[in-house]
């Protein structure tokens, strides 16, 4: 039996990082368009967001993935899966620019992947959970539907048979207590 994660934002919610949805003044600016014609906000608005990112700390649900070495998908920028100890994690979106790359972040492709960009890692996603099957186990933590690929794998997952989990709410907590559910058997 395998088991993949796919995570998004509400898995990180819990370590006081704000979904995009919850700040739509960030999300309108993660446009390619908006990099190329405003570089110094772009770089003002990834160096803040840097700046909150790398003060959370992963949560029980990061925790638990690495702990029990589950493969993720994520579609988060934040680094709390590998700051967790997860390693093999396919970021979606890729990450943030490193320091020294912030006064040229908005030249930078994949720190992270902006509206308007290819995403390099969509067919590697594609194809992970294109290899599960009826004894496999895909779980959707803290995923909405709001991007297509958010849906496409779940419809992907659902095509191979496999048995599909949801954890939209308390991540945190609810993870750990499902792995621990499916590993004991």
């Amino acid at each position: 039996m395998k088991i993949i994660a796919f995570t998004g934002a509400g898995i990180s919610k819990q370590s006081n990082i704000p979904t995009f949805m919850e700040r739509p003044d960030i999300r309108e600016r993660l446009h390619r368009s908006f990099a190329q014609a405003h570089p110094q906000e772009y770089n003002q608005t990834i160096a803040t967001l840097k700046e909150s990112i790398d003060q959370a700390q992963p949560n029980d649900a990061h925790l638990a993935l690495a702990q029990y070495q589950i493969p993720i998908i994520t579609m988060n920028i934040d680094g709390l899966h590998t700051k967790a100890g997860s390693t093999k994690v396919l970021e979606l979106h890729g990450g943030l620019p490193d320091n020294s790359e912030l006064e040229y972040a908005y030249s930078l492709y994949n720190k992270p992947v902006l509206y308007g960009d290819p995403a390099p890692n969509y067919e590697r996603a594609y194809d992970w959970v294109a290899n599960l099957d009826a004894n496999d186990i895909f779980i959707v933590i803290g995923c909405s539907y709001h991007t297509a690929i958010a849906g496409d794998l779940r419809q992907v997952a659902k095509r191979m048979g496999c048995r599909i989990y949801e954890i939209q709410e308390d991540a945190a907590h609810k993870v750990r207590e499902l792995l621990e559910q499916l590993l004991s058997k």
